[in-house]
């Protein structure tokens, strides 16, 4: 009897003894326990052939609450970007099928890569973060302010802690991170309680600072967690999500489909990566289940819709629980947009490092909105995302200047924002003279001229001058052209000559009106001597 016509429970049994070597099991379950695991454990497939500009990577598992958070958490911990996905629930099973890239939009070819991720999604049962062990870690809450991290580094490095990894996000005048510091002088965890009162204390103050509205929250953990997800859950405690929406939001749009029971939530946003992952986790942490979904990109949009319940199989029952989905939903993708400029500092890690140098940022008033700090073998390699004070795009001779001060081969300007883009394309503008900004509003009570031609004079449009171009037409009728003509036909020639002097330009004399540029209007133009 061949696999193939087994039942699934004993195909499954079938395999386990094939799969058993590849998987390390607690020492604490027995043969019935494992055999459960064995039957419930992902199935995974990663194909390179069926699709020609991404890898496939199909998942097919039992379905439990948080499975589907554990596989796109794994894909984007590799930095994997998801093209398109599709999910699928039948019953207690689910499909996930996933076409995904590399940063760079290639596929994923590295035989090595490949293992991984079958290994990591095939075992996504066993929930595994990246390892902090040996680190304390410190979760941060409060309001935002210009300083603020400076301010939180000064005191950890006043305290003797070194930080090892760090996250920070900032939303909505609000500010979450989740710092991991070990003691400077022994390199172990810190586990003396009396230090630890004096550094919630001391934090607490600074977050708190004169105008909380809100009580700021610190607390030291030793429990492994993955820190993106716990930066969403913090922020979604502190009700960042309490705000008026913005013209710029995403777009979210929750519907209840009552032949089938579920809610389904549409979203149209800026495709960014990592867009999943914040949707998935925000559903999760919310205690709804995705039972099925789609996700498409195009160009630098992206579509997601869902079909969820609570996870007491009801939908959305009622308008208030409906907004407060889309806030949340709208505060999960906008908490990790980027805002401002990237900079990324590369240099050997030292004591009071990062209070150094966000002490030069607070200095010369940019304000940190988004922070990765990490340390690898005593290099630390750290990115920050800074903005002027008022949260606009910093001036880039600022920028400059601090990297001056950092040290240019150490701080590095790695992203700029669309807006810095559109400014130099502005500059580079020719500029119009006064004469042409009159030239301009002129236009808009005059659209034609009256010249001489070859063969005699006529009417014509005015041509076209640079940087600007009269578009707006009076429609006016031959006959009252004439007549009012007749009443200002030397304050026209007046502004005309007027606006030549001004506006520096010679274009219309050296033939600027041409034949040919003159429209065909009905009538007989006026003689010389009507002149």
């Amino acid at each position: 009897m061949t696999k193939r016509s087994l039942t699934p429970a004993a195909a499954a049994a079938a395999t386990a003894d094939e799969e058993d070597t590849k998987i390390e099991w607690p020492a604490s379950l027995d043969e019935y326990e494992k055999l459960v695991m064995r039957m419930t454990t992902p199935r995974v497939k990663v194909d390179n052939a069926g699709c020609t500009t991404a890898t496939r990577i199909m998942v097919d598992s039992a379905r439990k609450h948080g499975i589907l958070l554990e596989a796109v958490q794994v894909l984007t911990d590799l930095n994997l970007s998801i093209e398109k996905a599709n999910i699928c629930s039948d019953g207690r099973w689910f499909m996930d099928v996933f076409h995904v890239t590399d940063l760079n939009g290639n596929k994923v070819t590295d035989q090595s890569v490949i293992n991984y991720i079958e290994q990591s999604l095939g075992t996504i049962h066993f929930a595994r973060t990246k390892s902090f062990d040996g680190l304390t870690a410190l979760e941060l809450t409060g309001t935002d302010r210009l300083g603020m991290l400076s301010e939180v580094f000064a005191v950890l490095a006043d305290l003797h802690c070194d930080v090892v990894e760090a996250k920070v996000w900032t939303h909505n005048g609000r500010i979450a991170s989740l710092i991991y510091v070990k003691d400077c002088d022994s390199g172990t965890p810190i586990e003396d309680s009396q230090k630890i009162d004096r550094i919630e204390g001391r934090l607490r103050n600074v977050l708190k600072g004169d105008n909380d509205i809100r009580s700021a929250k610190t607390s030291v953990s030793m429990a492994v967690t993955h820190t993106e997800r716990r930066l969403h859950q913090m922020m979604f405690a502190d009700r960042d999500y309490e705000r008026k929406p913005s013209v710029d939001s995403p777009l979210v749009v929750v519907q209840n489909c009552v032949e089938r029971g579920y809610s389904v939530v549409n979203i149209h946003s800026k495709d960014r990566t990592k867009l999943l992952f914040d949707v998935v986790c925000t559903f999760t942490d919310m205690q709804y289940v995705v039972f099925h979904a789609t996700a498409n990109t195009s160009g630098e949009q992206a579509y997601l819709e869902f079909f969820i319940r609570h996870v007491d199989n009801t939908p959305i029952s009622s308008e208030a629980e409906k907004q407060r989905v889309i806030l949340c939903l709208q505060a999960a993708i906008e908490r990790r947009a980027s805002e401002g400029v990237r900079l990324e500092l590369c240099t050997a890690d030292r004591n009071g490092l990062l209070a150094d140098v966000t002490r030069t940022f607070r200095e010369n008033g940019l304000n940190v909105t988004r922070a990765e700090i990490s340390t690898t073998t005593d290099k630390a390699l750290n990115v920050f995302y800074v903005t002027d004070a008022s949260g606009n795009p910093a001036d880039p001779k600022l920028i400059e200047s601090v990297r001056q001060k950092i040290g240019m081969s150490e701080l590095k300007v790695k992203e700029l924002p669309l807006l810095y883009h559109q400014k130099t394309e502005r500059d580079d503008e020719p500029a119009v003279g006064s004469g042409g900004a009159m030239l301009l509003s002129l236009g808009s009570l005059v659209d034609t001229v009256y010249t001489q031609k070859e063969d005699g004079y006529g009417w014509g449009p005015l041509p076209p001058f640079s940087n600007c171009v009269v578009r707006k037409n009076l429609n006016l009728e031959w006959g009252r052209r004439k007549r009012y003509y007749g009443k200002v036909k030397s304050w026209c020639w007046d502004v005309v000559v007027g606006c030549f002097l001004l506006a520096g330009r010679n274009r219309i004399l050296r033939g600027g009106i041409e034949e040919g540029q003159f429209s065909n209007m009905p009538g007989s133009a006026p003689d010389k001597e009507g002149m």
